[in-house]
């Protein structure tokens, strides 16, 4: 007996259909799959021809760009602009905001390789997206969304194949690469209430370079709970959404080179923080910042803004939420 998996774009189909939406929101996705199955490729392929190294050039971050870097961000952009659907986009690769098309119906905020570290090494990366629609009840001034405003939100995780994406007010919901390349099998992602699957995930070498509270809180809880940690966002919380726990990635505040420290944090707030943010929410979780703010409500001032993170469980989160708001 033939057995015939639900495709990502069937699942997306009948949701707009349900919903008594426009079809533009899935050709939008279709041209975000096509990109992500790209990248994949090259990834996949990338030791074969030469482009696992560095580019030779720095980005707006002042991180050294890999070749992978340049060539995800290329892809991204040729599928977004066209699907004619976006009017525009901020990446990480980017120094300025991407003008595409004037009638556009969403913004995509995306990072097309989180975790470059993990790159020569073959270890998975991700590629991160957040769409927000523009108003089309009247002029449109462009303003920088809040994660609150996203639409949706997802994450590829390469090269293992799977597919998570937070739809608003619709749940979270992961799918799995097949062997035609399609993305199937639909799962509902809920954060598991049982702590004895908790894990925590963080930097381990920038532990004493966090603020006294974490530190603390660290010290009185880190032994409950499973220790995970690959260097790639995506990956890391991919985890946490199979297993609950807390991904944190707080302030550096005493580093002993002051040029070292971000009293804000370093993930950038609108293609990392809010992504992830916003499918934990969806998924019954919480994300805050270093003041115990929801990292959905703040408002960006500029497209490569920075935040600390603490992400997944939601008693967690309001854990150590209570000690950051307390240092105020």
């Amino acid at each position: 007996m033939l057995n015939f998996e639900i495709t990502f774009m069937d699942f997306l189909l009948e949701h707009q259909e349900r919903h008594g939406r426009t079809y533009h929101f899935l050709i939008l996705m279709n041209s975000i799959l096509n990109a992500a199955k790209r990248i994949q490729h090259y990834y996949l392929t990338g030791a074969l021809r030469g482009n696992l190294g560095l580019s030779g050039l720095v980005n707006i971050q002042g991180e050294k760009v890999m070749k992978l870097d340049q060539i995800a961000n290329e892809v991204v952009k040729h599928y977004l602009a066209r699907s004619g659907r976006v009017i525009y986009a901020v990446s990480e690769e980017e120094d300025e905001i991407i003008p595409m098309n004037a009638a556009g119906r969403y913004f995509v905020y995306y990072d097309p390789l989180d975790g470059s570290s993990n790159i020569p090494h073959n270890l998975r990366v991700g590629f991160l997206f957040g769409v927000a629609k523009r108003n089309l009840e009247g002029p449109e001034d462009g303003h920088l969304r809040a994660g609150q405003d996203y639409i949706a939100a997802g994450m590829f995780v390469i090269p293992t194949g799977t597919f998570t994406i937070a739809l608003r007010e619709a749940g979270c919901w992961r799918f799995h690469i097949d062997e035609t390349m399609n993305y199937v099998k639909p799962t509902s992602m809920e954060l598991p209430s049982d702590p004895r699957t908790w894990e925590l995930s963080f930097n381990s070498a920038h532990r004493d370079y966090f603020a006294r509270g974490i530190r603390d809180w660290l010290d009185r809880n880190e032994k409950k709970y499973q220790f995970r940690y690959l260097g790639a966002l995506a990956g890391d919380f991919h985890r946490i959404l199979s297993n609950g726990g807390l991904f944190l990635y707080p302030a550096i505040v005493n580093h002993p080179d002051p040029r070292k420290n971000y009293p804000q944090g370093k993930l950038r707030l609108m293609y990392e923080a809010a992504v992830v943010s916003f499918m934990c929410r969806e998924a019954g979780g919480l994300a805050v910042d270093e003041d115990g703010r929801s990292i959905l409500e703040i408002k960006p001032e500029h497209i490569h803004q920075r935040t600390a993170l603490y992400l997944g469980s939601r008693q967690l989160v309001e854990e150590v939420a209570a000690i950051l708001k307390e240092k105020k």
